[in-house]
């Protein structure tokens, strides 16, 4: 028998957080969160998702146990910019029982028609920035820091509970060239040339800040027509600034600027954080910071995490600045593989740039859904 519990104390969501730490205990790919990372976005008080954003999270218990959890969330102005009453579904973990697995996705089901939605779909978080797509191929392949790891098992559940495909996300490995391909260091200066850009000099994190407006707006703009997108908030803005660009790595967070000193075009990359993490086991302390801090410094892989070009810039070179750039550092620096966050299975245009590298389609993850 599965009892489903909603989550309603700070104990209760302390349950929530821990419960993949147990379910995938002794597994080789999964990559664990940070708790407070997960604390902060599911937190009301803490998460400025929550201005346009509503959610809710259950357990399920079986005999006394945690054996399962979900979210359900509303993002109120996904509704208004695409004009479809879909629910989201995320932070999905079950053990390999049906039970499980029909209790939690039914009790999201019934709280999703109740706020008067007609379908769901996930796994979704807040916003873009959050981590979605459920693992359907590359159950055998390191998982990142930046994406959901998960068993075999929950596509399967899932599409035995009515869920189909939406869409899918691809991911890739890259192999780090000595030598830049001719083709990608001729377009990168013929587009420098011609469109009249600069690379910003940034030697400190510190240096990026006048320009993270002009980053966040053109994420913004660039990513408008992407699934499910919405614009992030001033707030969110600010809060993603203060997490993540007092240690970045300039050598790898490259800003293309036109004359007027606008950002038209910027990659964000990491050293890979996969194996500090799973040595930090999700905490900060007392010595998790030390794998991080030791991984940001001294590492052979990166991940591609962010890239954007202005909208009337695409396709004409843009992109090859920003990889030259970036490619120069990683060759300095020693970094000899790359891993490529997901990016939609309908976006030739941005994986076609793959062929150039010896390069392999290792993952694909799936955004599901269900009409209620």
């Amino acid at each position: 028998m599965v009892e489903i519990k909603e989550v309603k104390s700070l104990k209760d969501l302390k349950r929530f957080i821990y419960f993949p730490y147990k379910l995938y205990a002794g597994n080789k790919y999964w990559v664990p969160p940070l708790v407070l990372d997960e604390m902060n976005t599911l937190r009301q008080d803490k998460n400025p998702a929550f201005e346009y954003c509503e959610a809710k999270y259950w357990l399920a218990f079986k005999d006394g146990k945690v054996v399962g959890r979900i979210a359900g969330i509303i993002n109120y102005r996904y509704i208004e910019k695409w004009g479809q009453k879909n629910a989201r579904f995320g932070w999905i973990d079950f053990i390999d029982d049906p039970e499980v697995s029909k209790a939690l996705l039914e009790t999201v089901e019934n709280w999703a028609r109740e706020k008067g939605m007609t379908g769901i779909h996930g796994p979704l978080g807040f916003c873009d920035l959050d981590k979605e797509g459920m693992l359907v191929e590359g159950f055998d392949e390191m998982g990142t820091f930046t994406t959901i790891y998960n068993y075999p098992y929950y596509p399967v559940h899932l599409e035995n509970n009515g869920y189909v495909k939406d869409v899918d996300w691809l991911e890739y490995e890259l192999e780090v060239p000595q030598q830049l391909p001719e083709v990608i260091q001729r377009a990168s200066q013929d587009a420098l040339r011609r469109f009249n850009l600069k690379v910003l000099d940034a030697k400190r994190p510190k240096d990026f800040l006048p320009y993270v407006k002009g980053i966040f707006n053109l994420l913004n703009e660039a990513y408008k027509d992407l699934y499910a997108v919405v614009p992030l908030s001033d707030k969110q803005v600010e809060l993603y600034t203060k997490q993540y660009f007092s240690f970045i790595n300039p050598d790898y967070v490259k800003v293309v600027l036109n004359r007027y000193d606008e950002v038209v075009a910027f990659a964000i990359a990491f050293p890979s954080l996969t194996r500090a993490m799973r040595k930090a086991n999700g905490r900060l302390f007392p010595f998790g910071f030390l794998h991080i801090l030791k991984a940001l410094k001294k590492n052979d892989i990166i991940d591609l995490c962010l890239v954007a070009v202005k909208p009337e810039l695409q396709g004409k070179g843009v992109n090859a600045i920003l990889m030259s750039e970036i490619h120069k550092n990683c060759v300095r620096n020693g970094i000899v593989k790359a891993e490529c966050n997901p990016q939609l299975e309908s976006n030739v245009k941005v994986r076609s740039q793959w062929r150039y590298f010896n390069s392999r389609q290792h993952k694909r993850r799936r955004c599901y859904i269900k009409y209620l």
